[in-house]
């Protein structure tokens, strides 16, 4: 049988288990497959299975996939603030932002060392602003149950530097790891300060990114998402050169789907 003869229900039936991408190139077959993959049916498969506790922010969503396409084109802060989450719009993968407020931070209470200030770039309410320390000790952790299993995963820590002083050529230590277990370790420095002209292979220290919000990122490690429930702790050190350093911003730590180039 021709899949022009099947009933439009069946076909969003067998749209609702490709992917996204795949239901909006099949849309382009023929009028009943693109009223099909427009249809509830077939979006709704493709939201997260608790979508309806965070639906408040888009009360007045035409159809499923008008939801769709507003969660993976606008972070949605949960948690009271200190949480974002989002959609990869090609596959519906669930991204997370923990932001500075859900991390640990070493004197981060302290207004002598670490102050918490609006930024009007940023998507949380409040982002952590280093104003002088010699330790530098960052963590954040999230429950993997949160993110899509069986799911490639990447952490990268958010940040901005302004008016910064102690970081040039600073070796920084960042690690992803499992709770309990020891993770890798990877080295990099966070000042961005010559990046197109600094020879970073010579230099052996891997530098951060701008991201197209404006943000710097630079990633922090990975993982492979399961079924089984884990901790993953995610940390920035850096507390053995002893020197002084300032002017970090720190809007959080993003957790996104990793894919080969």
């Amino acid at each position: 049988m021709e899949f022009e003869g099947l009933p439009e229900g069946c076909i969003a039936n067998i749209l609702s288990g490709t992917t996204p991408i795949d239901a909006c190139r099949l849309s382009l077959v023929s009028k009943l497959f693109r009223s099909a993959a427009d249809s509830d049916a077939v979006w709704e498969s493709f939201l997260p299975s608790n979508y309806g506790s965070i639906i408040s922010q888009f009360p007045n969503y035409p159809s499923k996939k008008a939801l769709y396409l507003a969660l993976s084109d606008h972070p949605v802060i949960v948690d009271n603030g200190r949480k974002s989450f989002q959609l990869e719009k090609k596959n519906g993968k669930k991204c997370f932002m923990l932001s500075a407020r859900a991390l640990t931070i070493t004197w981060g209470d302290t207004e002598e060392y670490w102050g918490w200030t609006t930024n009007a770039h940023s998507r949380f309410p409040e982002v952590a602003e280093l104003r002088m320390v010699c330790w530098l000790e960052i963590r954040g952790v999230l429950n993997t149950l949160t993110l899509s299993p069986n799911t490639h995963y990447a952490a990268y820590i958010i940040f901005k530097m302004i008016d910064a002083f102690g970081f040039s050529n600073l070796p920084v230590e960042l690690s992803v790891n499992f709770l309990g277990d020891h993770g890798s370790t990877k080295i990099v420095c966070l000042d961005p300060t010559g990046v197109e002209s600094l020879d970073i292979t010579s230099a052996g220290l891997q530098r951060p990114n701008v991201r197209s919000d404006g943000w710097l990122e630079i990633e922090m490690g990975e993982f492979i998402n399961t079924t089984v429930e884990y901790e993953v702790e995610m940390s920035v050190m850096e507390v053995k050169d002893g020197r002084w350093k300032y002017g970090l911003v720190v809007e959080g730590i993003e957790l996104r789907p990793k894919y080969e180039n």
